[in-house]
């Protein structure tokens, strides 16, 4: 288990001293799964043989002395809605039940390519639309830090693997804060690149002006070598950035005196739990102590940011799942007299209840007569919220808010309330819906022992200086 509680640099060190072996590795992770997943549920399915295989493969380069690729050997669990030619690819629903995919996501092939060790596909809220991953079609998960609360959502099972030592690092969807808001629930790190960083080929879209994948890991380093592995321009993605990625890790280690840190005023105010503005203020103050430079600064339009969000979101979710209608792939219904029959009833039998009801929304949204009222008009406000980041980022480096509200609520007590579960991702919408990097780092515990995630989102394309910001406060507070 002490192998385990180790963080992805720290194994690998103890992989190149020949420590531990890369299958000892693999091995122990999977007596953790088998012993602790029943209670977690993190994942859909395993693929031990691979993990197994690769394992073995980064051994035979240990034994020889050979160069060892970065991430390699490091267990890891990825999200079930990337694809992976040796598992299944469900993104926990039914529709997808028993799909397996021709062809391996993008993230996926460089991971191969770095002989990491994928040891499971992780469980999510179904098409990664929710912020607790109660609504996957097979079973819910459960945060590791109490089994009653969720873990949040949508990538709960990768934030719950690697918070109950499951996996070592993990991938997850960020489409709202799907990295972030788990992350802060479950007591780790979570990143969101800037949109176009890392390629989206091969992930089963949800809203693809927001969707970008991202890491966990149980430290910042982690978190900064993995990006690393996956980052950079994939021609396969037209969305994909065709810049070169800057090596985050050459300056994460810097200090940050005069750093200027921009503290959200209206993430901070009515609404923020006591505990989780306590902590928020710890960190402001341990900022202050390592030599930044803090000011507040105001968002107004921010306020906007759910509602534009739910518009812009379940508009292209509704494109985006109009694929899945029984003809070329996944489930078909066995209860049809006519083509119109076989759509309708596989969809509403394959769909859970939350994706449907963003596929009605969404299809409202942009449906003749309304599509200038709400779709168009959510978009020019999207591009009025993009103007308030820009302006205030001529003043600060970075901005820092609470990743939520609250800490992990218990399962269930949202689930009559879809409005209360959608405010869940207030602090953390606005990212996606500029595109820019943000992270959510620990920074305290509320009086129940729950985890607080702090919030740093940073300017397009700087993902270093997030980086370098959360790894001093990680330090830190230490």
């Amino acid at each position: 288990m002490e192998l385990l509680k180790k963080t992805a640099v720290e194994q690998r060190k103890a992989l190149l001293n020949k420590e531990v072996s890369a299958l000892e590795l693999v091995e122990e992770t999977f007596k953790q799964i088998e012993n602790l997943d029943d209670k977690i549920g993190a994942y859909n399915s395993l693929t031990k043989e691979y993990a197994i295989e690769t394992a073995k493969k980064v051994d035979e380069k240990i034994a020889k002395n050979e160069e060892l690729p970065l991430m390699a050997g490091i267990p890891l669990a990825l999200k079930d809605n990337m694809n992976m030619t040796d598992s299944k690819t469900t993104a926990s629903s039914k529709i997808l039940e028993n799909f397996v995919s021709p062809f391996d996501a993008t993230v996926t092939k460089k991971l191969k390519e770095n002989l990491v060790p994928i040891v499971g596909k992780a469980n999510l809220d179904e098409f990664a639309m929710g912020s607790s991953n109660e609504n996957s079609a097979f079973k819910i998960v459960r945060n590791p830090h109490n089994l009653n609360k969720v873990p949040g959502g949508s990538s709960g099972g990768s934030a719950a693997s690697v918070a109950a030592y499951e996996a070592t690092v993990s991938l997850g969807s960020d489409t709202g804060g799907s990295i972030r808001l788990p992350a802060s629930f479950c007591g780790i790190n979570g990143f969101k690149p800037t949109y176009g960083r890392v390629s989206r080929y091969g992930l089963i879209a949800f809203a693809s002006s927001l969707d970008q994948i991202g890491p966990f890991g149980r430290c910042v380093e982690d978190i900064a070598d993995l990006y690393m592995a996956i980052a950079g321009h994939d021609e396969k993605d037209s969305t994909s950035l065709n810049l070169e990625v800057e090596d985050v890790r050459k300056t994460l280690k810097d200090d940050i005196k005069g750093l200027k840190i921009g503290v959200i005023k209206e993430l901070m105010a009515e609404g923020v739990s006591d505990d989780v503005r306590k902590s928020a203020e710890n960190s402001i103050e341990t900022y202050k102590k390592l030599g930044a430079q803090i000011k507040e600064v105001s968002l107004p339009l921010l306020k906007y940011s759910i509602g534009i969000y739910y518009i812009v979101a379940t508009a292209e979710a509704s494109s985006n799942l109009a694929r899945f209608d029984g003809v070329k792939y996944g489930y078909r219904t066995k209860d049809a007299q006519n083509l119109l029959e076989m759509y309708t009833k596989t969809r509403a039998e394959g769909f859970g209840d939350e994706v449907k009801r963003r596929i009605m929304l969404g299809t409202y949204a942009l449906s003749s007569g309304y599509y200038d009222a709400y779709y168009k008009k959510a978009q020019q406000l999207r591009r009025l919220v993009k103007n308030d980041f820009d302006n205030v980022f001529k003043d600060v480096d970075v901005l820092i808010s609470p990743t939520c509200p609250t800490t992990a609520f218990d399962i269930g007590s949202r689930n009559e309330d879809p409005l209360a579960m959608y405010l869940t991702d207030i602090a953390t919408i606005s990212a996606n819906l500029i595109g820019a990097p943000a992270l959510s780092t620990p920074c305290g515990f509320d009086s129940e022992k729950m985890p607080v995630g702090l919030q740093i989102i940073g300017k397009n394309l700087d993902e270093a200086t997030i980086l370098r910001a959360a790894y001093n406060l990680e330090q830190a507070l230490k």
